[in-house]
């Protein structure tokens, strides 16, 4: 695994931690309905794009 490899992994990593924190946020404060969501489909998106990062690189 090559440092750009292994820099795009990290990053995917952090996004997803963030993108769980504002679905923790969204859940509570449920004024947009909507948002929740959003970001739960962008969550598995990026879990999406790091299995099949994980799996090029193995």
């Amino acid at each position: 695994m090559d440092k750009r490899h292994k820099k795009k992994l990290d990053a995917l990593n952090q996004r997803i931690q963030r993108l769980r924190q504002q679905l923790a946020g969204a859940k509570r404060q449920r004024d947009d309905r909507g948002e929740a969501a959003a970001l739960a489909r962008q969550i598995a998106e990026a879990e999406a794009e790091l299995a099949r990062l994980k799996t090029d690189g193995a």
